[in-house]
């Protein structure tokens, strides 16, 4: 069972990466429709840019749990604590780097993005295989407080260097 979960991890590994990526131009290729914009990042600030991670590991996450997830008792928990981990890895990695080199490069971006996914399916694979770390309820209040924070912040971001646009040149 663990080996046919960890093909289905690596699976999602990669649809977050492509779909995450792919993510980044749906709003304005949906002509900024304000629906498309609660899943899809409006602009260039670093807390829209979460969202290329968050939202396809949560939706990957959903399939994968009526197929193989819902045999693990701390399923929610894992993925949970892994997209939390993915998605602070991300401004932890940008702010450092930018912070030592003064700007910042698409390729490290990039690679950032790529890292933090990994590491988000790495922390859900190590709490999945430590079966007694399981708070699903507390796990799923977390998660929909992350989505109504994703779907307010859109509209409301608050005057903070996370919610601001990084200058591309």
């Amino acid at each position: 069972m663990k080996k046919k979960f960890k093909i289905y991890d690596m699976i999602g590994l990669l649809f977050t990466i492509i779909f995450g990526s792919l993510l980044h131009f749906v709003y304005h290729l949906s002509g900024d429709n304000a629906f498309i914009a609660l899943f899809s990042p409006i602009n260039e600030s670093t807390w829209e840019h979460l969202k290329l991670l968050f939202f396809p590991f949560i939706a990957y996450s959903i399939f994968q749990y009526f197929i193989i997830g819902h045999n693990y008792r701390n399923y929610i928990t894992a993925k949970v604590l892994g997209v939390i981990v993915g998605i602070i890895s991300i401004p932890l990695m940008f702010y450092t780097y930018t912070s030592i080199l003064l700007d910042h490069y698409l390729t490290i971006d990039i690679l950032i993005f790529i890292i933090s996914v990994i590491l988000a399916y790495g922390v859900s694979w190590y709490v999945l295989k430590h079966k007694s770390i399981s708070f699903n309820l507390l796990s799923l209040i977390l998660l929909a407080c992350l989505i109504i924070f994703f779907m307010f912040f859109t509209f409301y971001p608050p005057e903070m260097e996370l919610f601001s646009v990084v200058l591309l040149f």
